[in-house]
């Protein structure tokens, strides 16, 4: 038996009671639309408990609502949960401006949060995606009441990976600039924008950049229009992309010295980020830093999933193979040591765990999955200190080997910029924003096999 199924941990002895549509001002005057979550007595839940509790803060764009079950779970456990629809999203008032916004405000709520007398004086954060890029725009503001961070899944440096990689757009937020636009002030205010902005074929719009102002549907909603021209015509590193929302790396040594806990996936497209922000603040901070990466794609369900894609990695893939019964276990336990004080083994994990995948023999499941198997390890830190870098080289036939350039042949690739090869982020040919295999005749160009 792994030691946290034996360990103490905050109990669901709790009735819930929420609170809905606090309007919490910000420091210039906008309010933000906030629900609470308050644990009550069980015999009695028509008043909430009496002594203050620490508090969890998730702020989210993608509607409050959204995060309920969340709500639930954690105030059924003892802590006050803050549910918070960031500044110009669903109920909350102002503009919202992607990623820059985050760090002011996501200060002001803490402490106002920490400020309250149903809050202990501690807030921990925790979200997934834009939601760990609103917990890391907080903290390198360092409020004084943020006590304890989950972080899965967000970024570090917008311009070298995940908004630009290395200054190359990643077009798939440009895209969830017409799917913000669409739930965004604008749109809820005004039916005929809404109209105008649902159903909006965005492949259609990311195949006629450059844009241009009033070009596109993102016209009925400025805002929206405003930082995306902004993201795409920022294309060299300026002091544009230094605000702290963005450029977390830039502002590390302002981080609040908190314990942070780093949730990465080896198919999700924040694993650099991920490593980044873990590598960057072990160096700078004197509370534990931790991270965790599993074979998980991008997402806070497909950590409790034992695939990726359509490969098997078994019953040991997912978090409940490593650290906890399931992703929101992860939380409790981390929440339960740092914010209660619980003595429950999560001061003495080591600093990395990690899944290694493959080791098993391949085989077809059931699901007709590929079968790779693998298991979690654990290090000191990461980078590992017994990794070593091995090149690899390109071969004939579309090979790959570490044992030197393939001996004569060439393979070939076909490529077409106006024509490239669709993700889930920006498939060209479909209105959703899913990946596809339906293609138009590419041009062709061809390679040495060690090119």
């Amino acid at each position: 038996m792994d030691s946290w199924q034996s360990a103490p941990e905050s109990a669901a002895d709790y009735a819930v009671l929420r609170a809905t549509d606090i309007m919490v001002p910000m420091r210039d005057g906008v309010r933000l639309a906030t629900d609470v979550y308050f644990p009550a007595p069980p015999d009695g839940p028509d008043a909430r408990v009496a002594d203050p509790a620490p508090a969890i803060l998730i702020r989210t764009p993608y509607n409050k609502t959204g995060s309920a079950d969340t709500g639930e779970y954690f105030a059924g456990r003892g802590y006050v949960v803050v549910i918070q629809d960031c500044r110009g999203r669903y109920r909350s008032e102002g503009c919202f401006y992607f990623l820059t916004q985050e760090a002011e405000d996501g200060y002001d709520c803490v402490e106002w949060v920490g400020a309250q007398a149903w809050c202990d004086g501690q807030v921990g954060m925790m979200g997934t995606s834009y939601l760990g890029w609103t917990q890391t725009a907080a903290a390198v503001m360092n409020p004084p009441h943020l006590a304890a961070l989950v972080v899965n899944q967000a970024g570090a440096n917008a311009y070298s990976s995940s908004v630009r990689h290395n200054g190359t757009i990643e077009q798939r937020f440009l895209a969830w600039a017409f799917m913000g636009a669409a739930t965004g002030t604008e749109a809820i205010a005004d039916p005929a924008v809404r109209a105008a902005l649902n159903d909006v074929r965005a492949s259609q719009w990311l195949d006629a950049l450059p844009w241009s102002e009033n070009q596109t549907p993102l016209a009925h909603a400025p805002s929206y229009e405003q930082w995306a021209l902004d993201l795409y015509r920022n294309a060299d590193y300026s002091d544009y992309w230094d605000h702290p929302g963005f450029n977390f790396e830039k502002h590390w040594n302002n981080h609040a010295d908190v314990p942070t806990l780093f949730s990465g996936a080896w198919y999700d497209s924040y694993t650099r980020a991920t490593i980044e922000n873990y590598v960057g603040l072990s160096e700078r901070l004197s509370s534990p830093v931790r991270i965790m990466l599993g074979p998980w794609t991008h997402g806070s369900t497909t950590v409790d999933q034992t695939f990726s894609g359509n490969i098997e990695y078994g019953p040991q893939a997912p978090v409940a193979g490593n650290l906890a019964r399931d992703f929101n276990h992860l939380h409790l336990r981390w929440f339960d040591h740092w914010l209660k004080g619980l003595d429950n083994g999560v001061g003495n994990e080591p600093p990395a765990r990690y899944f290694i995948m493959g080791g098993e023999a391949v085989h077809r499941t059931p699901e007709d999955r590929l079968y790779r198997g693998g298991r979690w390890a654990s290090a000191t830190d990461l980078p590992l200190a017994n990794a070593q870098d091995t090149p690899f080289y390109l071969g004939s036939g579309g090979t790959l080997a570490d044992n030197g350039p393939g001996a004569g042949g060439a393979t070939s690739f076909e490529y077409d910029p106006d024509n490239p090869v669709p993700t889930a982020a920006t498939c060209r040919h479909c209105p959703r924003l899913i990946p596809c295999r339906r293609r138009s005749p590419p041009k062709s160009s061809t390679s040495s096999a060690g090119d």
